[in-house]
């Protein structure tokens, strides 16, 4: 359904000729240049490009984002609360040690949870309040903020959920080595397989420092 409606969406503007440059872009526009049939100066008529089929595509599209953003965020609250019933129903039932264990995986789910629903919103909740609060008149948002949340964040939701997913391997690793930075525990967790010259001496550094401190205690 989804690869149908995209492939619906993109071929439909071919054929009324609504795919036009845009301060270096080719989008759905509709480009409008003065009337030859007219007194009126002002007055300005489509073209190149079909003015309904512009707006109900974008209307189509706008609508699409937002109910990703619905779903999105009910689906996050679903699990939230569904992760927590879940602890508070094996509290009843496990001990003490047992609790605790149970209450730290369910605090690492919820984390990961909010991150992924914040990576949601920041690449395309801001710039589609953006977009609506444009529609309706409210604000005039600068050309270039606009710009920056429309080409940069969309495409780096990919990116933000990459890192979300491996943030639980990678401070396992910086709890297995002591006092390695995050982006470096990143660098290995990502590539295992290459050799950092400066995080073999950082992680060695770090184990030298550990092994005098074990060597200065006295147990007599």
């Amino acid at each position: 359904i989804i690869i149908a409606l995209a492939l619906t969406m993109a071929i439909i503007p071919l054929f009324f000729q609504s795919y036009n440059p845009r301060c270096g872009n080719c989008t759905i526009e509709v480009i409008f240049d003065e009337c030859n049939s007219t007194d009126d100066e002002e007055e300005l008529c489509v073209v190149r490009g079909n003015l309904t089929v512009a707006n109900v595509l974008f209307f189509i599209g706008f609508s699409m984002v937002f109910i990703m953003l619905i779903f999105g965020t009910v689906a996050m609250v679903w699990v939230y609360v569904h992760v927590r019933r879940q602890e508070t129903k094996t509290k009843r039932y496990n001990f003490r040690g047992v609790q605790r264990d149970n209450h730290r995986e369910s605090k690492r789910i919820r984390k990961i949870l909010l991150l992924y629903t914040m990576s949601l919103y920041l690449c395309w909740g801001i710039f589609a309040a953006m977009v609506a609060l444009e529609s309706l008149g409210s604000i005039q948002i600068v050309y270039g903020i606009r710009v920056v949340f429309k080409e940069a964040f969309p495409p780096l939701l990919g990116f933000f959920n990459m890192l979300v997913y491996f943030l639980p391997k990678c401070l396992k690793y910086q709890q297995d080595h002591p006092g390695t930075w995050l982006t470096i525990a990143y660098f290995h967790v990502l590539c295992p397989s290459v050799n950092c010259t400066y995080c073999i001496s950082k992680t060695r550094s770090g184990e030298k420092e550990d092994a005098v401190g074990a060597s200065g205690i006295n147990f007599a």
